[in-house]
């Protein structure tokens, strides 16, 4: 090995586990949140780059089924090259890096160029993709031996390395990584080497993702049922009594939106809560933020308001965003939420209100309907007030124009704006094809950038009509219409959670 290099260049081989990006490491998401340049495969789940810092380069490699955007031999390069820069290197591998990853190989050309490194594991399908389909590779009634053999081996191997007669007799479990392509050899050297054509045998494609796709059967029948059911790459077999366990075990697939592909188009900084909550009913989700948001052009009135904060009795939040940006204002002039003392606080919704507490506030009012009209039942013409209201630059005027109009005094000032955003082109062509399931609208805001963003009325209206809309609420349901789109679901409550339970009731009918 070289004397390591003394410009601080480290490059780490990370494990990005099998898809489900709930199943990265903790020190792996500290090190991509650090990270200088990101060296990415094709399994390595795209939301991972989330992580990655905005200064952060990102270098796809593409390491596909014999579809390499890179050889080894220049990744390797790559890497070298990169840790004499002295870049801090993220090398995200999809599963383990040792585990038929060529992390090994990655590994020996940094050590010989003098580049210091690190391994952070990750969980390999081979282990991670039966657990999720139902399979558990050992188990005290069945086997307690089990082995990982590759799929595919070097194409220049003049004999094969593999003992196919110990593998066959010896081993409870076998799960082949990689396989898809050598199906039929590997059932065949199985079976010509002494293990039964009856052995119970499953192939799982994009195990632990939405995309997940199992199929069991017989080492005998396997290579048939794979070939019917239409099986490509990335799948793992699995070979061994531990297979029957599946009917009682498939907990994954089980989930009430298990495989439906559901699009969020509200702004991606808002965007994860509901991600993650659909995800774990076993949605894909597709982001296709049609929104930013963003702080308004000038925060003078905003200013002006917070020097003026004795004169209001209320201060009305209508959104998770004007209570952030209000606040994150406040405490930059020095102020604290003291200064909204002895003042009553109206929260539009729960999870206003929620944010409101982050802050160390309770609302005094949150009415029972969730939107800007619930509140004129409660202010009425008999007492004058004094209102400040922080909300979006554009937004419904029918709260502060109808509250003026019964004699109060309402001031509004933007604390944030939305823009639209650019779009995703390889979105636009799923939503266009059919590929979607589920598009779903948390704002009338979503709704006119969806649509300009898609190319205006005309075309929205000619979707494909497998696809169907999602609203929040009655305003962004109107809202759609005025489209000329259809709304088949709106959530009884309005909320996120109530968005989802609406979408989980209407697709499991």
């Amino acid at each position: 090995m070289k004397e390591q290099s003394e410009k601080g260049g480290k490059v780490y081989l990370i494990g990005a586990g099998p898809g489900d990006p709930g199943l990265l490491t903790i020190k792996a998401k500290e090190i991509l949140q650090a990270c200088d340049v990101v060296v990415y495969d094709y399994l390595a789940n795209p939301t991972f780059l989330e992580y990655v810092g905005e200064e952060a380069e990102a270098i796809y490699v593409g390491k596909k089924s014999s579809q390499h955007t890179l050889s080894q031999e220049e990744i390797n390069k790559l890497l070298v090259d990169l840790g004499k820069q002295g870049k801090r290197v993220a090398r995200l591998k999809g599963g383990d890096p040792y585990i038929f990853g060529r992390g090994g190989e990655e590994a020996q050309e940094l050590g010989e160029n003098g580049i210091p490194f690190e391994v952070v594991p990750g969980i390999t399908s081979a282990i991670a993709a039966p657990a999720y389909a139902g399979i558990p590779l050992s188990h005290r009634d069945f086997t307690s031996t089990i082995g990982i053999v590759t799929g595919h081996e070097r194409p220049d191997k003049e004999k094969s390395a593999i003992d196919w007669e110990g593998l066959a007799r010896s081993m409870g479990t076998l799960v082949f990584l990689m396989g898809v392509k050598n199906l039929s050899n590997i059932c065949r050297n199985l079976m010509d080497h002494g293990r039964s054509p009856e052995t119970p045998a499953a192939m799982v494609r994009w195990g632990t993702t939405p995309r997940q796709q199992a199929v069991t059967g017989t080492l005998a029948t396997m290579p048939e049922i794979v070939e019917k059911a239409g099986i490509k790459p990335p799948a793992i077999l699995v070979v061994g009594e531990v297979v029957t366990l599946r009917d009682s075990l498939n907990w994954f697939e089980r989930r009430p939106l298990f495989g439906k592909r559901i699009v969020v188009t509200r702004a991606r900084a808002q965007a994860s809560d509901m991600r993650r909550k659909l995800e774990d009913l076993g949605a894909e989700v597709v982001q296709f933020p049609t929104i930013r948001i963003q702080p308004p052009s000038s925060w003078s009135p905003v200013d002006e308001a917070v020097e003026r904060l004795n004169d209001f009795d209320w201060v009305i939040f209508s959104s998770v965003n004007g209570v952030k940006f209000f606040f994150e204002r406040l405490f930059q002039k020095g102020r604290d939420v003291r200064d909204l003392g002895g003042k009553s606080i109206a929260a539009i919704g729960p999870q206003t209100a929620k944010e409101l507490e982050s802050y160390g506030l309770r609302a005094d009012l949150i009415p029972n309907d969730y939107k800007a009209e619930g509140l004129l039942d409660v202010f009425t013409d008999e007492e004058t007030r004094r209102i400040l209201f922080p909300r979006a630059k554009v937004a419904r005027e029918v709260l502060p124009e109808t509250l003026r109009k019964r004699g109060h005094h309402v001031e509004v000032v933007p604390v944030y704006e939305t823009v639209m955003e650019k779009p995703d082109e390889d979105v636009m062509r799923s939503i266009l094809s059919g590929d979607v399931d589920v598009i779903t609208f948390t704002a009338s805001s979503t709704v006119h950038n969806f649509v300009e963003i898609m190319g205006g009325k005309e075309k929205v209206q000619v979707l494909p009509g497998t696809i169907k809309m999602a609203s929040i609420g009655p305003i962004t349901s109107q809202t759609l219409r005025d489209y000329g789109l259809h709304v088949h679901m709106e959530a009884p409550v309005y909320t996120i959670d109530g968005l989802i339970q609406e979408i989980i009731t209407n697709l499991s009918s």
